[in-house]
C-alpha cells in the first residue's frame, strides 16, 4: 500500500472522504486529526493514489510498542467495495498480526475479510457492534461535498434551555487531573493502559465536562484519535437530571464552531444513553459502528 504522507494529499483525501459520510466517519475523523497536528502520530494508507478503493490508519511504528495495548494498537478502515478487502488485508503486511488489536470501521461488510485474514494469521477475532449517532451538521458534508461546517447559528437548534447557567454547576473543560476518575469509570477502562490513553485523549483532544457544587466533574465526555465522542459518564447522584445532555450540547456547539467533525456509538441495549444523545440532537445514522478485536494464540485472554 502507499503511505500518503504530504499535506496536499491528505487534505484531498478528506475531501474525497467527505463524499462517503456516513460510512467513512472513522477514517475521516482520523485524517480530520492527522491534518491538525497528528498528536497521536498515526499515518495513512491507501491501496492506490489519487484513485483508491481502501483507506487504513494505524499509529506510526514507534507508537506500537506494546503487543498487548489494544488501546493504542488500533487500525480504522474505510474501503468502497468492502467486500474486496480479504485479499489486500490477507496479503498485506500493513496490520501486524502478532500484536492484540482493534479494527475499527462503520462497514459490517468489512467483516468477511477481516475474520478470513485474522484466520490465516492463526488470530482469534470477537466482533462487537453499536448504534452510530450522528447530526445533520455531519451528513452535510456528504450532500455538498464540502469539508467544512455550518457556523452554530445557521443550524438552527434550539439550544437555550441547555445554554442557560445553573446554580452551583458550571460547563467547563475536562481537565487532565480527572483521567482517574475517568478511568476509574470507563468500561472500557480501570487498567494501567487505559488510563494513560484517557491521559492522552485529554491532554490532547477536546472534552468537556458539568462541575457540580463540590467543583469536581458530574458528568464528562471526551474524544478519541478518529473524532469518535465517547467515554461518556455521569456520576449517579445526578443522572436523568438532563446535566449529561447540557454537556452534550454545549460541546456540540464547541466542535461545531471548530468545524470539526464528531460521532457517537452507543450500545443497542443502552435505551438512557441513547436517549440522552438524542435529545442532544443526535440521531440514528444509516450504517453501524464495528470493532474487530483480535488477539494472536498466544495472547488470547482467558
Amino acid at each position: 500500500m502507499i503511505l500518503l504522507d504530504n499535506s496536499e494529499q491528505l487534505l484531498a483525501l478528506f475531501e474525497s472522504l467527505a463524499r462517503s459520510i456516513p460510512e467513512s466517519l472513522k477514517v475521516y475523523g482520523s485524517v480530520y486529526h492527522i491534518n491538525h497536528g497528528n498528536p497521536f502520530n498515526m499515518e495513512v494508507l491507501v491501496d492506490s493514489w489519487p484513485e483508491y478503493q481502501m483507506v487504513i490508519i494505524r499509529p506510526q511504528k514507534q507508537e506500537m510498542t506494546d503487543n498487548m495495548d489494544s488501546y493504542t494498537n488500533v487500525y480504522r478502515i474505510f474501503s468502497k467495495e468492502p467486500q474486496k478487502s480479504q485479499e489486500l488485508l490477507k496479503n498485506c503486511e500493513i496490520i501486524n498480526w502478532k500484536q492484540r488489536l482493534q479494527i475499527q470501521g462503520l462497514q459490517e461488510s468489512l467483516g468477511e475479510g477481516i475474520r478470513a485474514a485474522a484466520f490465516s494469521k492463526s488470530v482469534k477475532v470477537e466482533h462487537s457492534t453499536a448504534v452510530l449517532l450522528v447530526t445533520e451538521d455531519i451528513l452535510k458534508l456528504n450532500a455538498s461535498n464540502k469539508s467544512k461546517f455550518g457556523s452554530w447559528a445557521e443550524t438552527g437548534h434550539p439550544d437555550d434551555d441547555f445554554e442557560r447557567e445553573i446554580p452551583n454547576f458550571k460547563y467547563a473543560q475536562l481537565d487532565i487531573s480527572y483521567s482517574g476518575l475517568v478511568n476509574d469509570n470507563w468500561k472500557l477502562g480501570k487498567n494501567e493502559r487505559s488510563l494513560r490513553y484517557i491521559k492522552r485523549c485529554i491532554g490532547a483532544l477536546p472534552a468537556a465536562c458539568m462541575l457540580g457544587p463540590e467543583g469536581a466533574p458530574v458528568a464528562w465526555l471526551t474524544m478519541d484519535p478518529s473524532c469518535e465522542v465517547g467515554m461518556a459518564y455521569s456520576v449517579e447522584k445526578y443522572r436523568q437530571t438532563g446535566k449529561m445532555a447540557q454537556v452534550m450540547v454545549r460541546y456540540k456547539k464547541y466542535l461545531l464552531q471548530k468545524n470539526i467533525p464528531f460521532y457517537i456509538s452507543v450500545l443497542e441495549e443502552n435505551e438512557r444513553s441513547r436517549s440522552s444523545v438524542k435529545a442532544a440532537g443526535f440521531f440514528e445514522a444509516s450504517c453501524e459502528w464495528h470493532q474487530w478485536t483480535c488477539y494472536p494464540q498466544n495472547l488470547v485472554p482467558f
